[in-house]
C-alpha cells in the first residue's frame, strides 16, 4: 500500500519542464548578483576607493575561504539532516537566506567609511566578507547547488539545469560586467577612476535584485527525487572526509575545481585593471562582457549535443586548451588596439563557456557515482565538498591576484605607471593559460567517470532504484 501511496504522489507532481529551468537560471542569477561583484570588484574597490593594500586584501579573502572549510561541509550536513516539508528539503533554504546573503553584501561596499583608519578599514572588509561568504553565502549556495540532482534524477534534465544555471550566471555577469565599468568610474585627467559613492548605490541595487531573483527560483523549481532524512546515526565528519579522500572522481572534480576557478576568476579580475589601466578603456570593457555573453550562447548551444555524443569531460578538455591557446597568443602578440584584444579574449571565453555549460553536469555525476560506491545517496555533502573546493579556487584566484599586483607594484598612486601596467597584461594572461592547460590534464588523465561510466552508472542506479 505505501508503494503505491508513493507512485500516486510521484505521479501528480508537475513534470519537469521550462518553469523548472527557468527557476534554476534565477537562483544563480540571484546568486552572482553579489559574488560576481564580489569576484570582479571588490579588489579593486578596496586598492582604488578604500585605499588598502591588494596584498592584504587577498589575504582576508583567503582567510575566509578557508573559513568555508567548516561552514560549507556543515552546511551541507544541515542540508542532508534537514526534514523533508511540502517544498523539499532544500529549497526553503532559498528563501530563508536570500535577504541576509543580499544584506551582507551591501555592507562591504561602503564608500563613506574610506577615510577611516587603516586598521579599522582592514578589520571592516573582514568581518563584512566572512559574513557575506562564509556564512550567508555559504547557507544559500549549498542547498541550491544540491537541488539539481532532487529536481529531476534524468541525466539530460541536469545537462539542462546546468546549462541554464550557467547562463543565470552569465547572464548576471553581463549586467555587472558591461554596467559596472559604464557606470561607476569617472574620467579624471584622462585616466578612468573608480568611484567609491557610485559603487555603494550599485552594489545596493545589485542586492535588491538578488532577492528578487531569489525568490524566483523558489517559486518556480519542484523538488522530484525525495529522499528520507538522515538518521541521528549519520556517519561522523571524519569518515566522511575519510570516504571522500578514497573517492577519485571526486577528489578529481576538486582539484578541477580549484584550477579552473583560479584560471576563470583571475581572467575576470584582472580585466578591472587590464581595461582601466593597460588600454585606459572602460567602453571596451564593457563590449567585452557583452561579447563574452555572445559567446556563452554559442557555448549553451552546443554544449549539450557535443556532451550528449561525446561525453562531458571529453569536450571539456577540448574547450579548456582552446581557452589555453588564446591566453597564450594574448601574452606572445600583446596587441596594440583593445579592440583586437577584446576580440582574442572572446575566443577565450567561448573556451570556458562550453567546459562551464556542463561543469555543473559533472558533479551530479559525482553524486550518482558515489552514491554506487558508498550505498548513500548524499547530495548536501557531496556538493558542500565540491563547493569548498570551489571557493578553494576563488581564494587562491584572490589571494594570487592580490599578490602579484603587490609584487608589480600596484597601488592607488602607481596604477598607471608604464611598467606597473606592462606587469598588469603579463599576470591577467599568463595565470589563465597554466591553469587551462592543468585543467585540461586533470579532465582527460585522472577525472574517470568519461562517457563510458556516466552512461553504465545511470543505468545501474535506474535499476538499484526501480527496486527500491
Amino acid at each position: 500500500m505505501g508503494k503505491r501511496e508513493t507512485a500516486d504522489a510521484r505521479s501528480a507532481v508537475r513534470p519537469f519542464g521550462i518553469r523548472d529551468k527557468l527557476g534554476y537560471l534565477f537562483g544563480d542569477f540571484g546568486n552572482d548578483f553579489t559574488f560576481v561583484l564580489s569576484s570582479s570588484f571588490l579588489l579593486k574597490f578596496y586598492t582604488d576607493v578604500m585605499g588598502v593594500p591588494a596584498f592584504a586584501v587577498g589575504v582576508i579573502m583567503m582567510i575566509a575561504r578557508f573559513v568555508d572549510a567548516f561552514t560549507d561541509v556543515a552546511m551541507g550536513r544541515i542540508c542532508d539532516r534537514s526534514k523533508t516539508t511540502a517544498a523539499g528539503k532544500l529549497r526553503p533554504w532559498i528563501r530563508r537566506m536570500c535577504g541576509p546573503v543580499a544584506i551582507a553584501s551591501f555592507l562591504m561596499y561602503q564608500s563613506g567609511l574610506a577615510g577611516m583608519p587603516m586598521g579599522f578599514k582592514i578589520g571592516y572588509l573582514f568581518v563584512t566578507y566572512i559574513l557575506w561568504g562564509s556564512i550567508f553565502y555559504t547557507s544559500i549556495n549549498i542547498p541550491y547547488g544540491s537541488m539539481a540532482s532532487a529536481i529531476s534524477p534524468e541525466p539530460s534534465d541536469r545537462q539542462s539545469l546546468s546549462t541554464f544555471r550557467t547562463m543565470g550566471g552569465t547572464l548576471a555577469g553581463v549586467v555587472i560586467g558591461a554596467g559596472v565599468p559604464m557606470l561607476a568610474y569617472d574620467n579624471v585627467n584622462g585616466n578612468q577612476v573608480l568611484s567609491g559613492p557610485k559603487m555603494t548605490l550599485i552594489a545596493g541595487i545589485f542586492s535588491l535584485c538578488a532577492i528578487v531573483a531569489y525568490l524566483l527560483c523558489y517559486s518556480m523549481t519542484t523538488e522530484r527525487v525525495r529522499t528520507p532524512e538522515t538518521s541521528g546515526k549519520q556517519e561522523s565528519v571524519g569518515k566522511m572526509l575519510g570516504n571522500a579522500l578514497k573517492n577519485r572522481a571526486l577528489i578529481s572534480i576538486i582539484v578541477a575545481s580549484i584550477v579552473m576557478l583560479l584560471a576563470q576568476l583571475t581572467m575576470q579580475s584582472m580585466s578591472n585593471y587590464v581595461y582601466p589601466n593597460f588600454y585606459k578603456n572602460t567602453t571596451a570593457q564593457a563590449a567585452s562582457t557583452m561579447m563574452m555573453m555572445v559567446a556563452m550562447l554559442v557555448a549553451a548551444a552546443i554544449a549539450k549535443p557535443l556532451a550528449a555524443r561525446f561525453g562531458k569531460a571529453e569536450v571539456s578538455v577540448v574547450s579548456n586548451l582552446m581557452a589555453a591557446c588564446t591566453s597564450i597568443l594574448l601574452l606572445i602578440i600583446r596587441p596594440e588596439s583593445v579592440w583586437v584584444y577584446v576580440g582574442m579574449q572572446t575566443l577565450g571565453w567561448f573556451g570556458l563557456g562550453v567546459f562551464s555549460m556542463v561543469s555543473w553536469a559533472l558533479i551530479t555525476d559525482v553524486i550518482d557515482y558515489t552514491e554506487l560506491k558508498n550505498g548513500v545517496r548524499e547530495d548536501g555533502t557531496v556538493y558542500a565538498l565540491y563547493s569548498f573546493a570551489r571557493k578553494l579556487g576563488q581564494a587562491a584566484s584572490a589571494g594570487l591576484s592580490g599578490v602579484l599586483l603587490s609584487l608589480v607594484g600596484y597601488t592607488n598612486e602607481s596604477a598607471f605607471e608604464p611598467g606597473v601596467v606592462e606587469g598588469i597584461f603579463t599576470v591577467a594572461n599568463l595565470v589563465p593559460a597554466i591553469g587551462f592547460i592543468l585543467l585540461a590534464l586533470v579532465l582527460w588523465f585522472w577525472y574517470p567517470l568519461h562517457k563510458k561510466q556516466v552512461d553504465a552508472n545511470v543505468a545501474a542506479l535506474k535499476e538499484k532504484h526501480a527496486g527500491e
